[in-house]
């Protein structure tokens, strides 16, 4: 069996473990995990060739929310030789960064803030196709409670730091990935009992691609996001994440399980320049006009001098 055969073997076992569910920050919109998967995981910051831009927009009946991220790997120019034309290569180092706003309604409170993200990415072979990386995301958070005229309990501002670690392995067939978000003490409140709905959260990515076809550029890709807490309690419908992709070229249509009441679906299309991309979650047991669904809206930039970032397979 193969060594990345093995390893995925493995970690699918693991994936198994007992887990719980906590409240990430940001929690939307949704789409994040799938199109800025490096704000889950620091490390994977700079996985990929290009330098990518992305803008996220989601909205759930009144709820709405806004993220925009970048991330890249650093480069480094090579020095001149006699008459060739100077020219780049990649270093170890990857960065991005993120902002977002995310406002609940009905609710009592909304959040914003933003995070700077470092990465570095280790050659595991020869030809440099396989890495595993380390990365870290300090973030600086605000959070607004509306209060409470119910039970008397005014608003409250809250402003705190949190940090975030990964570490990712990765080559053009095989992607998997462990971190920890919001790694600080959560914070509360004792004057009006309100914890800020925030916890420490663990989170564990693996995936695989598929060739079915490489006349066509037909790839299957079914991946599984494994999230808990430090209460460790389990709940496989709550916990355990797959997500679906089929990729026919520049095209890419999926499903992601985020939430097993609702039936979603995302569509991607990309230009060597940019992509554009859409989420939907559906109700399953109640008409859609009785309960918000939730859309979303994901269109990716590729400001880097390649014009070939989102249309290369390898990057798949």
């Amino acid at each position: 069996m193969p060594a990345t055969k093995k390893v995925l073997l493995v970690l699918l076992i693991l994936s198994v473990c007992k887990v719980s569910v906590g409240q990430q920050m940001p929690f939307n919109p949704v789409s994040y995990r799938i199109y800025s998967p490096f704000l889950l995981n620091p490390a994977i910051a700079g996985s990929k060739d290009f330098f990518s831009m992305d803008l996220l927009a989601g909205f759930t009946g009144q709820s709405n929310s806004q993220l925009i991220s970048g991330n890249t790997r650093l480069m480094k120019k090579q020095p001149e030789y006699l008459q060739a034309p100077a020219t780049s290569t990649y270093t170890n180092f990857g960065v991005g960064g993120f902002l977002f706003r995310d406002y609940q309604a009905p609710g009592n409170f909304y959040s914003t803030g933003g995070a700077a993200t470092f990465a570095y990415h280790i050659p595991v072979d020869r030809e440099a196709l396989s890495f595993i990386s380390i990365g870290a995301s300090a973030k600086a958070i605000f959070h607004h409670f509306n209060g409470d005229t119910i039970n008397h309990i005014l608003s409250k501002n809250f402003t705190f730091p949190e940090a975030d670690f990964g570490v990712y392995f990765y080559n053009p067939s095989f992607f998997a990935g462990i971190s920890g978000t919001n790694l600080l003490p959560v914070r509360k409140d004792t004057s009006i009992s309100y914890a800020v709905p925030i916890s420490r959260q663990y989170n564990f990515i693996i995936g695989y691609k598929f060739v079915l076809s490489r006349s066509i550029n037909l790839v299957l890709e079914p991946s599984i996001m494994v999230f808990t807490d430090d209460s460790l309690s389990f709940n496989a419908r709550e916990n355990i994440e797959p997500v679906i992709r089929l990729y026919a070229s520049n095209f890419c249509i999926g499903t992601y399980f985020n939430d097993y009441s609702k039936v979603s679906f995302f569509f991607q299309y990309r230009y060597p320049r940019f992509y554009v991309g859409t989420y939907f979650a559906l109700p399953k047991e109640t008409a859609y006009y009785k309960k918000a669904i939730t859309a979303e809206i994901a269109v990716g930039l590729n400001l880097s001098h390649s014009k070939g970032g989102y249309t290369k397979n390898a990057l798949w």
